[in-house]
């Protein structure tokens, strides 16, 4: 084929394609990953991630073991498995907005069937304003290149009287104001503004500086009219490849759909609402789940206060929902972020621009009609799609119907039409509005094969990358079109293959530095200590009590001190302890999550209370002990691995959401092998600060307490004495030929309390208001109804529910025990307070009796 198919040949090497772009895959050899997880593909080109990208076999495989593992029950329902269901789903959501930079402060996550679902819910709820006599009325404004779903939000809006304008990409900032413009308080008219943060049609990026432009009415065309702005943010084609970052850019509206950006799960998609926003929105009809009361009687309906309970009609897809977390970790583990995805995936539609751009047939006719509104020179402004047509040597075009046909016999699978953007597609084509009415008429409907009107195209085609394309995929392309479509010896137009050399955005030579999104990586290896297994434990010089050598104390006194390092795993028992301002020093500061990052309890996981976790306060480590397994060492505080990133997660304690920090993979391979199923140990962020719920101990004047990962105050106080009336019922309920008897400390550990008192009547504590341990005051913050753990033995982990049976018929029907107390610690108190077995404990009474026997 002469010089020129040398010429080409050599551009078409992946040498040359890395001789010009560096950031290609994710720290390894991406062939890995494709044999790993993409081995199903192997001989099919797959150029269609713009329609939807491909799972991994590894997403589907973690997503698989989960359902295998575990029981969702319907969220709307109180039972266990539905608690997880719904606690799994809230991570999800703190998952999602993690993933874009925000937090539940700043945005809700409203989960749909897609994007055009979530579309369709904002043009439904908004509060469209018809025109009125002495005021302007609502105005729908939204790019020309708009996905056909955007598009239709106006029937919606002119239907309640809206002004539709549709404006221009070019209009936006050639007719902006230099300054933002003041808004009059007078002037409350809503108005709404949508617009792609990339086409689907070209794969350019707008300016996510509009929506603040927008929204200050500096842009047009909110300059030109008074009221207050919102901009919704059409995402679906931008989050595949690009990192969204919303609190740099808060947009009011944000839609997307999952399976553009994991292929999995499809039928799922969410509506990303600002706070600040939803609370415009207004809603007619009312599902299952929506309403926090009504009337079948009469027209009385109160919604759900949070937007998400508002609009979630029914019951959600929560099985899908649950998969997103294997999606999210998917995807990192893979890749490492999207800003590397977006490298990797530009570095690509970039390469194959510049050789399609410059293939020349033999009489230097060009072989394509590129549509683009950039060079493929920056990242920032175009994404990983390629619109084009090709045209014959005499430079007519070729239909796209012929090119996807022949591009099918040679396992190369691109999308062809006009993408549902009309608006994109006929200022691309240059078809006019006349044009479009004229084909219908002949015949021609979206989605059909007729691609050539008198000669002229109809719709293009598109290839578009993904995560997991490789330069093969670009390569095989390339040389499809050319053996296909060229004409004569190819030929390379030289010129403009170096002047797209010379515009490379940075330096390609320069290696990529590690880019997280939103989960970076926290893998750790924990330092070896000195400690062998061996190693006595001490608290600050205080021998730890050990099973066996129980301390007894007096009546007046606390008789025991317990700490639960990691939440409901086993009780670390102490003679004496300090005081921190979460309670015990240490006391519940870590839990273990499941592969969903949802806390895993007794409940759900009894064997919890055979993992030993021991402090050592001189070497400041945490150790994890179980039977048959060697101990695992982990930092109180921080990290042992300095060089990685410490992963900062979103988890929900009794509905609180905490900032918690991972402790690394060591530690959650042992706990998984432990258990038998995938899980990991997370930390209380330091800088992390939970308060109190108001409903218990909020004096009025006094600051709120601050909670580790307890449920629901610092501190749960039980008196002995009650446990030995309480002992008494069980026994008697077992009979007297049973060899079941419980034993007095076994029922105590059972309860899990901080602190246990030897007071002089069963139940007395009932009355308390006040209480002073030494010389530490603390406030009874009310009593505790969680008794449910005192159905599993703490030294087997087996089930039994005759000691809640028994407290309830001992209290008629009553199953509260015990109190949560709270302290506060004094700003200038320099040396914290430590409690001590043997204190005298001195409690005040309430007037009132409530006392139960």
């Amino acid at each position: 084929m002469g010089d020129h198919a040398l010429d080409f040949n050599h551009l078409c090497s992946f040498e040359s394609f890395r001789s010009a772009w560096n950031f290609y895959g994710y720290d390894g050899n991406i062939e890995d990953v494709i044999k790993g997880d993409f081995a199903r593909i192997k001989g099919i080109t797959y150029l269609d991630h713009a329609g939807t990208t491909l799972y991994p076999e590894s997403l589907i495989k973690g997503f698989l073991q989960d359902m295998c593992s575990n029981i969702y029950g319907n969220p709307h329902s109180n039972n266990p498995s539905s608690r997880l269901t719904h606690d799994t789903v809230e991570r999800a959501r703190y998952r999602v907005l993690q993933h874009f930079n925000t937090s539940p402060e700043e945005y809700t996550v409203i989960f749909t069937s897609g994007s055009t679902a979530a579309l369709k819910l904002v043009a439904e709820s908004f509060p469209w304003k018809a025109p009125a006599a002495k005021e302007l009325g609502s105005q729908f404004c939204y790019l020309t290149d708009n996905h056909t779903s955007v598009v239709g939000i106006r029937a919606v809006a002119s239907a309640s009287g809206a002004v539709v304008l549709p404006v221009v990409p070019e209009e936006v900032e050639a007719r902006a104001k230099k300054s933002s413009q003041t808004v009059d308080e007078g002037c409350e008219v809503p108005h709404l503004f949508s617009y792609p943060a990339q086409s689907n049609f070209s794969g350019r990026k707008y300016p996510l500086h509009y929506i603040k432009g927008i929204q200050s009415r500096q842009l047009y065309p909110s300059c030109k009219r008074e009221g207050s702005w919102f901009v919704l943010l059409d995402a679906a084609s931008f989050v595949s490849c690009s990192h969204l970052d919303l609190q740099e850019h808060p947009a009011d509206f944000v839609p997307i759909s999952f399976y553009k950006m994991f292929g999995f799960p499809t039928g799922l998609g969410a509506l990303l609402v600002r706070n600040s926003a939803a609370e415009i929105l207004r809603k007619a009809y009312f599902g299952g789940g929506t309403a926090a009361a009504y009337l079948a009687g009469d027209d009385y309906y109160v919604p759900r206060p949070a937007a998400s309970g508002r609009f979630e009609d029914g019951t959600i897809s929560f099985l899908d929902i649950i998969a997103l977390h294997h999606c999210f970790e998917t995807l990192q583990k893979l890749t490492g972020g999207m800003d590397r995805i977006q490298l990797h995936t530009f570095g690509l539609a970039r390469y194959t621009y510049m050789l399609l751009s410059s293939l020349r047939h033999s009489n230097g006719r060009p072989v394509a009609q590129i549509y683009a509104s950039t060079e493929y020179d920056d990242p920032d402004t175009q994404g990983a799609i390629l619109n084009f047509n090709l045209l014959d040597s005499q430079g007519s075009f070729v239909g796209y119907s012929q090119v996807d046909k022949l591009a099918s016999l040679f396992n190369i699978q691109v999308r062809t039409g006009c993408f549902c953007n009309t608006g994109a597609c006929q200022l691309y084509l240059g078809i006019s509005n006349q044009e479009v009415k004229s084909n219908l008429e002949a015949g021609h409907v979206c989605g059909d094969n007729v691609d050539l009107i008198e000669g002229r195209p109809t719709g293009s085609v598109r290839v578009s990358f993904g995560y997991m394309s490789t330069f093969s995929d670009c390569q095989n392309f390339l040389k499809f079109v050319v053996d296909c479509f060229v004409q004569g010896p190819v030929k390379v137009g030289k010129e403009n293959i170096e002047r797209l050399r010379s515009t490379i955005p940075f330096n390609t030579q320069q290696p990529l530095p590690h880019l997280p999104n939103g989960q970076p990586n926290c893998e750790r290896r924990e330092e070896e200590g000195d400690l062998s297994p061996a190693t006595k434990v001490t608290s600050h010089g205080v021998p730890a009590v050990t099973p066996g050598k129980r301390i007894v104390g007096r009546p007046g006194t606390l008789a025991n001190i317990f700490l639960y390092p990691i939440k409901s795993c086993a009780a670390l028992e102490v003679s004496s302890w300090p005081l921190g301002p979460l309670g015990l020093l240490y006391d519940r500061l870590w839990m273990v999550v499941n592969m969903n990052g949802v806390c895993l309890s007794q409940k759900q996981e009894p064997r919890l209370c055979l993992i030993r976790p021991q402090i050592h306060l001189a070497t400041k480590e945490l150790s994890l002990q179980a039977p048959g397994m060697d101990p695992v060492f982990v930092p109180l505080e921080g990290s042992s691995e300095k060089d990685l990133t410490v992963q900062v997660c979103q988890s929900k304690v009794c509905g609180d959401r905490v900032q918690t920090l991972d402790c690394g993979e060591r530690v959650a391979t042992w706990l998984s092998e432990f258990l038998g199923k995938p899980c990991r140990l997370i930390r209380q962020s330091p800088n992390f600060t939970r308060d109190m719920k108001k409903s218990r101990g909020k004096v009025p004047g006094e600051s709120s307490v601050s909670l580790s990962l307890v449920n629901e105050a610092q501190y749960l106080m039980i008196n002995k004495a009650s446990i030995k009336l309480l002992l008494e019922h069980i026994n008697q309920r077992q009979g007297s030929d049973s060899h079941q008897h419980s034993d007095e400390q076994q029922l105590i550990d059972r309860f899990r309390a901080n602190l246990v008192i030897w007071g002089k009547e069963p139940f007395e504590e009932d009355d308390w208001t006040n209480i002073i341990i030494g010389d530490t005051p603390f406030k009874v913050a009310g009593p505790c109804g969680r008794c449910q753990m005192i159905g599993v033995d703490q030294s087997t982990g087996a089930r039994s529910q005759q000691p809640l049976q028994s407290l309830s018929a001992c209290r008629n029907g009553k199953v509260t025990f015990g109190l949560y107390l709270i302290h506060q610690l004094p700003e200038n108190e320099a040396d914290a307070p430590t409690l001590s077995v043997g204190s005298p404990v001195v409690p005040q009474v309430s007037n009132c009796s409530s006392k139960a026997n």
